[in-house]
This record gives C-alpha cells, sequence and structure tokens, in this order.
C-alpha cells in the first residue's frame, strides 16, 4: 500500500505546481502587456547586450537542464523495485524540474521587461509547455515507470483526494 506520507508530499507537489504557475503568469502576463503597449515608460536603466544574451543562454540551459535531469533521475528511479521509492523519486524530480521551470519564467518575465525582445516571450511560451506537460498526474507516473495494472491502481488511489 502507498505509504500516506508519500500521499502528502504528493499533494504538497500538486500544490507546490500550481502555486508556481500562479505566480509566473501574472508577472510575465504584467510585463507583456507592458512590452506590447509601448506607452509605459518604467524609466529603467539600460543594461549592456551581453546581459541580453546571458539571460537567454541561461533560460535555454535552465530549459534543457529541468528536461535532462528530470530524466536522469525518473531512469535511476526505474531501478528499484519498490514502488515507493519510484514514487519519491519522481515526487522530488518533479519538484526539482518546477522550481526550475519557475527560475526559467522569472528570468523571461525580467529579461522581456529589460530588453523587451520578442525572444523573451518565446522562451517563456516554450517554459508553459513544460508547466502544462510535466504537471504530475498518475498516468505519468505509470508511463514513466511502466507500471503494472496494480502499481498504476495505487499511484492512482494516492493521487485522490482524502
Amino acid at each position: 500500500m502507498i505509504h500516506d506520507e508519500l500521499k502528502k508530499s504528493y499533494h504538497k507537489l500538486e500544490r507546490l505546481v500550481l502555486v508556481l504557475m500562479i505566480i509566473a503568469l501574472p508577472i510575465f502576463g504584467m510585463i507583456y502587456l507592458y512590452f506590447i503597449s509601448g506607452n509605459l515608460d518604467w524609466q529603467l536603466p539600460n543594461l549592456p547586450g551581453f546581459i541580453n544574451g546571458l539571460l537567454v543562454g541561461f533560460s535555454i540551459g535552465i530549459l534543457i537542464a529541468q528536461y535532462v535531469k528530470f530524466h536522469q533521475a525518473i531512469k535511476k528511479g526505474k531501478a528499484s523495485e519498490e514502488l515507493t521509492k519510484k514514487v519519491e523519486t519522481y515526487i522530488q524530480s518533479t519538484r526539482v524540474r518546477f522550481y526550475f521551470l519557475f527560475l526559467s519564467s522569472v528570468i523571461s518575465a525580467v529579461g522581456l521587461l529589460f530588453f523587451k525582445s520578442e525572444v523573451y516571450v518565446v522562451l517563456f511560451a516554450v517554459t508553459l509547455v513544460f508547466f502544462s506537460l510535466a504537471k504530475p498526474t498518475p498516468d505519468r507516473i505509470r508511463r514513466l515507470y511502466g507500471l503494472n495494472k496494480a502499481d498504476s491502481e495505487l499511484v492512482r488511489l494516492m493521487s485522490r483526494p482524502d
């Protein structure tokens, strides 16, 4: 049976994902509206151009790193025979993944604010795609680990609210 502590961890992960998305979307949305309106002047300092390149490169690096790091962790989790270890690995790696995605969204917002470049809109859109596709679900856990029906049912029960 899935441990109650694991069930709590899964639900905390779901809340974390929602909170990070709820924070990221309005921040970027407000800056995007400022960007497309073109008539607001916040008198921001002009940053050197190399910082633009650093932010773009760092954001792309974060997007790649979150994907690679997540799948490396899942691969290690597959080595375990115990379902609880697999789910613990999934929860921890997903938590780290969403922190990376949140950081990417903040960098995109800051980059758009200071450099007014469409590249940051694209980076944020890619980040949103990962936010959407990486959202924790029992089906995703089942597919990632190739769980049998019994284990899949335990994971599904774990995800259900009390």
